[in-house]
């Protein structure tokens, strides 16, 4: 795979160069051709993972911010209709109104942005996103420890780590490895639309770090005989730290607390 004879550090770009990892990652992000009808692709830089995606879908859309490397792209997928190349930022695109999926390199530094826009499009289906290794292990529970979004999204999207690709099978280089991430919404919510409210409150008091506990966080706004059998029903220790309690657990402390 060519490339660039410059890449753009305000950009964040590390261009995926292993045709294996690129196919791996394809496979990945649409498991069931017939199931994805219309994937939006995030930087599509060189077209590396646009090649293995395109075969996999009835309409590709594949954003490329960087305007040197669109010519390029619609040239290569010139042949390929059912692939569309869009010139601009990712970011500044109106999520589809139908069902559809996202999958990419995702440059480091816009990590946060990227994600939180999947989350909020109403009509996505599941996003897989190559990312920085840790913020891979640390969205998913890889590390034993859970992060707030994770938490706080739980309930309508699971999050799984599905692989690694080392860090030289990118150019240029960078320093640190990259994880898949797969963001899927669940075709049925663990709670009813009407407990999104209480669910946000009971985890950002919970992430609100006072007390040094979770638990001293939550007798904040429960009394403790309250809290102690959510705690219960949870199978959680009183002095468990707030990053350790797994999303399922949650979801016993809200059963008790929610109301």
């Amino acid at each position: 795979m060519a490339r660039p004879t410059r890449v753009s550090r305000a950009l964040s770009q590390n261009f995926l160069a292993d045709r294996a990892a690129a196919e791996r990652i394809a496979h990945l992000a649409v498991p069931n051709p017939r199931r994805t009808p219309l994937l939006l692709e995030v930087g599509a830089g060189q077209g590396a993972l646009t090649h293995p995606l395109a075969p996999r879908c009835r309409e590709l859309i594949a954003y490329e911010i960087d305007p040197r490397l669109v010519p390029g792209l619609r040239a290569r997928f010139a042949g390929m209709p059912q692939v569309r190349v869009a010139a601009g930022d990712f970011l500044a695109a109106r999520p589809p109104r139908t069902p559809f999926s996202v999958a990419g390199n995702v440059p480091f530094s816009r990590t946060a942005a990227i994600v939180d826009w999947c989350l909020r499009a109403p009509a996505l289906t599941e996003a897989t996103l190559l990312t920085q290794l840790e913020y891979a292990r640390k969205r998913t529970g890889d590390y034993g420890s859970w992060s707030r979004l994770t938490v706080l999204t739980w309930p309508r999207y699971e999050w799984r780590l599905v692989g690694r690709v080392g860090r030289r099978s990118f150019r240029p280089v960078p320093r640190v490895d990259a994880g898949i991430v797969r963001i899927e919404r669940r075709r049925s919510p663990l709670l009813d639309a009407g407990a999104h409210d209480s669910w946000r409150r009971l985890v950002e008091l919970g992430f609100s770090g006072v007390g040094g506990s979770l638990h001293a966080s939550l007798r904040r706004a429960h009394p403790r005989r309250r809290v102690d059998a959510a705690f219960r029903v949870a199978g959680l220790d009183t002095g468990v730290l707030v990053g350790e309690v797994p999303p399922g657990a949650w979801l016993g402390l809200h059963e008790v607390l929610g109301s």
